[in-house]
């Protein structure tokens, strides 16, 4: 129920509404309190102040911080680079002419792209998306130097609550499946 009330004016034009016309009184109410609800919060989001925007990187930029990160000064140095050459073995095919491989450098060697910060929607999880990021501890809300192994299962146990596939309503088997995969890395012994 909407805490809005309706107002005299209102009531007077759902009384001449009601005579002239003969709508029934309780649909023209029910009606008024949903308008007065929209409007509420049409005018709660439009008093929040926006987020400041962030500006994205350039694609030299990315390149310029990630030379940065290996200590080289251009593309050639980097290929070079054992430290580079190891960092990212494992991940598979990297073309040094995409865009979209720099990001993924960026974000596995450096970082949170900047504008990729509190993101919502698909796959994201506490802020983060869990598919461009590997960051379980971001993932699960917490923080590595403060919280424990105990703090993780908790986490995950209440995120399993809502991402399980046996949620009709908010399970997600994909979102699932990569949480127990970042539950797994911060829990098992090796």
């Amino acid at each position: 129920m909407s805490s809005n009330k309706i107002t005299a004016r209102i009531e007077s034009e759902i009384q001449r509404l009601s005579s002239e016309h003969g709508y029934s009184d309780s649909i023209l109410r029910e009606f008024a309190l949903f308008v007065l609800t929209k409007e509420s919060a049409k005018s709660k989001s439009a008093a929040k102040p926006k987020p400041p925007k962030v500006k994205k990187l350039t694609v030299t930029q990315v390149k310029q911080a990630i030379y940065d990160h290996f200590g080289v000064k251009d593309t050639k140095e980097l290929k070079k680079s054992g430290a580079f050459q190891l960092a990212t073995s494992s991940m598979g095919n990297i073309s040094l002419s995409k865009k979209d491989d720099w990001e993924q450098l960026y974000r596995k060697l450096i970082g949170i792209l900047p504008g990729e910060e509190n993101e919502s929607g698909y796959g994201c999880v506490n802020g983060i998306n869990i598919f461009k990021y590997d960051m379980p501890w971001k993932a699960f809300g917490l923080d590595p130097k403060v919280n424990s192994t105990e703090d993780v299962k908790a986490a995950y146990r209440d995120l399993s609550k809502i991402y399980h596939p046996d949620n009709s309503e908010t399970g997600n088997a994909e979102i699932f499946d990569r949480l127990t995969v970042f539950y797994k890395s911060l829990t098992e012994k090796f």
